[in-house]
C-alpha cells in the first residue's frame, strides 16, 4: 500500500522510517519532508494545510492512507476534508476529525472535557477580555506559581509559568487585551501549578478500542539543567523509569478509560493518536494537557521502541479493528537527543552545511529541520537533527546518543548533554 505523511520533522521522519520497514509498505510519500525522509519515500512540496494540494497528491499517487504528523492540518480539519470529498472518503486518515482535535487546539474545550468526565487535572478557571477583572481577581486565590494558557494553537509557545502575582497580572493582561499570542489568547485559561515530575504516555485508538504505546519524557529548556527558554524539545527518553505497570494502570483506569468513553459517550469520533500530557504527583497521574498527535521529539524514543508492524497498527485505527492487532514494545531504552541551531529558540542561523552524520556508530538520525541543497544537507530550521540510540539501560543509552551527537558538525550546531541524567 502507498502511505503520504503530511509533516516536516523529526516526528515525520521517524514515521517514515518505521513504516519502511513493513513488508506492508509499498511506497512512502511525505508533504513536505525534509533532506532526511528522502530517505525512505518521496518528499512532495505541500504544505500541511493545502489541502486541494493534499487531495491531488492522494489521488495521482494512489494513496492508500494518510498519516497526520503535526496538528494545525488536524485542527484545521484535514480528516474532514477527506470525508467530505466523494474521491476522499475511502481514504483512511489517521488523525481526529476537527472536533476531536479540540483537545489540543482549545485549552478551554479540553479543560471542560477532563472536568466532565471525572480526569484528575489542576484547578482551573478561562477569562476573556470581558471578563479580565474576574481573572485578575481568581490569580491570588489559586497560590504560586501561576500558570497561565493561551486558548488556541501558538506554536508550542501560549503557555507561561509566572513566578510572582504581579507577572501574572501583567501577563494576563497582556495576552487577553494586547493579543500577546494573537487569536490564540482571545481566551485564557488560569490554572493552578502542579509539583512533581512530567512525563507523556501516547494512546492509539480507532475510537473504540485503544493501545498505550511506552512513555516518554522530553525536556523542553534550551539550557543544561532546566534552565533559559523553552523550545519544542531539546530531547527525550522512554521509557520514563517511574512510570513502572501500576502507575500506568493508573493512568489508563484514571485518564485514558475515562478519555475514550467520554469522545464516545459525547458523540466524538476520534481515530489517531492521543498524546496525553501528565504530572506524577506523588505516585498519582494529574492531566496537564491532551494533544490530538505525537510528540516530538518523544515520536523519536517511542517507535524504536515498537517491535510491532507498525502499519498494521495504523489499519487496526483505520479498519476499527485495533483490538486484534498485535502491539509488541521492546525492553531496551531509546534516548534521543536533539541538535539545534545556533541562537535557537530565537533568531537563528539558517542554511549551514552538515558534516559528519556518517560518522554516528551506534545511534540512528532523524533529520527535521533540513534541506538538500546538490550534494549538501544544510541545517535550516529550529531544530535540526535527532540523534536517537537503544540501548539495554538508560545510560548507555544517553552515553551513546550524546557522543554521537558530538561527531555531527554544522556552524552554530547546540545540543544538550544532560538530557535524561535527572532519571539515573
Amino acid at each position: 500500500m502507498n502511505i503520504l505523511i503530511l509533516g516536516s520533522g523529526g516526528r515525520e521522519s521517524a514515521f517514515a522510517w518505521k513504516l519502511a520497514q513493513s513488508p506492508k509498505c509499498s511506497q512512502i510519500f511525505i508533504a513536505p519532508g525534509n533532506a532526511g525522509t528522502g530517505q525512505y519515500g518521496t518528499n512532495v512540496n505541500i504544505g500541511v494545510n493545502d489541502f486541494e494540494g493534499i487531495k491531488q497528491c492522494v489521488l495521482s499517487n494512489g494513496i492508500n492512507l494518510v498519516l497526520v504528523g503535526p496538528e494545525e492540518p488536524l485542527v484545521r480539519g484535514v480528516h474532514d476534508f477527506f470525508l467530505a470529498d466523494e474521491r476522499l472518503k475511502n481514504i483512511p486518515v489517521i488523525g481526529p476529525q476537527a472536533e476531536g482535535a479540540q483537545l489540543e487546539g482549545s485549552k478551554d474545550f479540553s479543560k471542560q472535557f477532563m472536568t466532565r468526565h471525572n480526569i484528575p487535572a489542576a484547578a482551573s478557571q478561562t477569562f476573556t477580555a470581558d471578563t479580565l477583572q474576574e481573572g485578575l481577581a481568581y490569580l491570588p486565590t489559586i497560590g504560586l506559581p501561576i500558570v497561565l494558557k493561551a486558548d488556541g494553537l501558538a506554536a508550542g509557545k501560549g503557555v507561561l509559568i509566572c513566578a510572582s502575582l504581579a507577572e501574572a497580572q501583567q501577563e494576563l493582561k497582556e495576552m487577553l487585551t494586547e493579543a500577546k499570542f494573537g487569536a490564540a489568547s482571545a481566551k485564557v485559561v488560569v490554572e493552578q501549578f502542579l509539583q512533581g515530575i512530567e512525563l507523556s504516555v501516547f494512546v492509539l485508538t480507532d475510537g473504540n478500542n485503544y493501545k498505550i504505546l511506552p512513555s516518554a519524557k522530553d525536556y523542553k529548556r534550551i539550557g543544561e539543567g532546566d534552565t533559559g527558554l523553552n523550545t519544542g524539545g531539546m530531547g527525550s527518553v522512554s521509557p520514563v523509569p517511574f512510570a513502572d505497570a501500576e502507575f500506568i494502570k493508573k493512568v489508563e483506569d484514571r485518564v485514558i478509560i475515562p478519555t475514550v468513553e467520554g469522545l464516545k459517550s459525547e458523540g466524538i469520533p476520534y481515530k489517531g493518536f492521543i498524546f496525553i500530557g501528565l504530572m506524577n504527583c506523588g505516585g498519582d497521574p494529574y492531566m496537564i494537557e491532551y494533544n490530538c498527535r505525537m510528540g516530538d521529539p518523544e515520536t523519536e524514543s517511542v517507535l524504536p521502541r515498537i517491535e510491532s508492524d507498525f502499519v498494521e497498527l495504523l489499519l487496526g485505527v483505520a479498519e476499527g479493528n485495533l483490538n486484534e492487532k498485535e502491539l509488541i514494545i521492546s525492553n531496551k531504552v531509546a534516548a534521543t537527543v536533539v541538535c539545534v541551531a545556533g541562537g535557537y529558540p530565537g533568531e537563528y542561523l539558517k542554511n549551514k552545511a552538515i558534516t559528519g552524520m556518517e560518522n554516528v556508530r551506534g545511534s540512528h538520525v532523524f533529520q527535521a529541520g533540513t534541506t538538500q541543497q546538490g550534494d549538501d544537507v544544510l541545517a535550516t530550521g529550529g531544530r535540526v537533527l535527532a540523534i536517537t540510540s537503544l540501548q539495554d539501560n538508560m545510560f548507555d543509552a544517553l552515553q551513546q546518543a550524546t557522543a554521537d551527537a558530538s561527531r555531527i558538525y554544522y556552524d552554530g550546531c547546540y545540543f544538550r548533554k544532560d538530557i535524561g541524567f535527572d532519571l539515573i
